[in-house]
């Protein structure tokens, strides 16, 4: 089940810890109401030789919208800085499980570098195991890294609204079901609550074991159909602000659906805009 391009176990990367060409991201971020701070839990403990990913620092500072995709002249010279780049292997990790390290497998992705993995069950699985960890950033060497956008990717409100309204595309939301059904509010302030119209909620937990991991393939086409979305159509992934939207894409692309975008402004965006319609209950 291990794959480099998409989940790998704590056993592959236990195996390939001292590989030279191997780069860990720690991309440990949480909501305000999850009452945790990834930077202060890389301090404290990670993986050997993770680097800290900053998820709202790797971002468009331009945008009023959260951690927004950023320019790739922004993303290179991050990535430089980090010491990560052509001819390495990342495999990216949070302390969650599984809840914002695909966002970062994405964004790689989005740059054209498809030589990255999520570590399935993240650091929680890992410590649990017993294996090693340390509170030492690595030494960071500056490494040539070349970027090619894949705008098949991403999509803007425009498209969204596009697709929502001729239906040609599946609308999948992360999202917990009070909030896509409008029950409860939305942890941004002045978001009005709901979803996309002829969007369908997948929230991202139905894809996750206990302990964080993702589930098995079969599982995973399982909860999709169960939630009536039709795999023979493009997928649009959406969420609260684009982070858990990328863990349904990496589910898609674990079944071999790999015509999938992501919403980059989610929520945070589509809820801000009073002339863009939004439903409520289940449909």
């Amino acid at each position: 089940m291990d794959d480099p391009k998409t989940l790998v176990s704590t056993d592959w990367l236990a195996a390939h810890l001292n590989d030279p060409d191997l780069r860990i991201l720690d991309a440990s971020w949480y909501l305000p109401a999850m009452g945790r701070n990834g930077r202060a839990e890389y301090d404290e403990a990670h993986i050997p030789g993770a680097r800290y990913f900053d998820i709202d620092d790797v971002s468009d500072a331009r945008s009023a919208l959260p951690h927004m995709v950023p320019e790739p002249e922004k993303f290179i010279s991050r990535m430089r800085a980090m010491g990560v780049g052509d001819g390495h292997q990342v495999v990216v990790y949070d302390g969650a499980g599984l809840f914002s390290a695909a966002r970062v497998w994405w964004l790689f992705r989005l740059m054209g570098k498809t030589d990255i993995a999520v570590l399935d069950g993240g650091f929680a699985k890992w410590q649990a195991e017993g294996r090693e960890t340390e509170d030492l950033p690595p030494v960071m060497r500056d490494r040539h890294i070349t970027v090619s956008r894949q705008n098949h990717l991403v999509r803007d409100v425009t498209q969204v609204a596009a697709a929502s309204k001729l239906r040609d595309h599946e609308i999948l939301d992360a999202r917990a079901p009070e909030r896509f059904r409008g029950d409860a509010p939305e942890p941004r302030e002045g978001l009005r609550a709901g979803h996309i119209p002829n969007s369908k909620n997948v929230p991202y937990k139905t894809l996750l074991n206990a302990d964080g991991t993702m589930k098995a393939p079969n599982a995973l086409r399982a909860a999709f159909e169960g939630a009536g979305v039709d795999l023979s159509k493009p997928a649009i992934t959406t969420c609260g602000s684009g982070v858990t939207a990328a863990i349904l894409s990496l589910a898609l692309e674990r079944l071999g659906h790999d015509r999938h975008a992501l919403y980059d402004g989610s929520w945070s965006e589509w809820g801000m805009y009073n002339d863009l319609k939004v439903a409520t209950g289940d449909e």
